[in-house]
């Protein structure tokens, strides 16, 4: 499998947000989110359709929740979250822990 050539073909909704054929990141936490599940991709870690399935629908189900609708990589995230649990990659516990450690300041984000 070319795992490069899997993510660039990503098409409709599912496409990544390019510029003149260059990936665009609004924020540095975006970089990071697309790194974290390409690194563990490469890793082994998880077949690609398995993460693509799941982005498809988190970016499907926008249109049924009220309220403003996330960016790409919000949906990225939520889909790598969903696959890192459901998986078995991460617990829910392992996850909760990590969430609080940065939201208190006690692990610091890498730039």
């Amino acid at each position: 499998m070319d795992i490069d050539r899997n993510i660039t073909a990503m098409e409709g909704t599912s496409a990544l947000p390019r510029k003149n054929g260059e990936l665009i990141f609004a924020m540095p936490w975006e970089g990071r989110a697309f790194g974290m599940a390409i690194a563990l991709l490469r890793e082994g870690m998880y077949p690609w359709q398995e993460f693509q399935t799941r982005l498809v629908a988190q970016i499907n189900a926008t249109g049924c929740e009220p309220g403003p609708a996330p960016d790409y990589y919000e949906h990225w995230l939520a889909a790598f979250e969903q696959l890192l649990l459901e998986q078995g990659i991460m617990t829910c516990q392992e996850f909760e822990r990590r969430k609080a450690e940065f939201a208190s300041g006690e692990r610091e984000e890498v730039f």
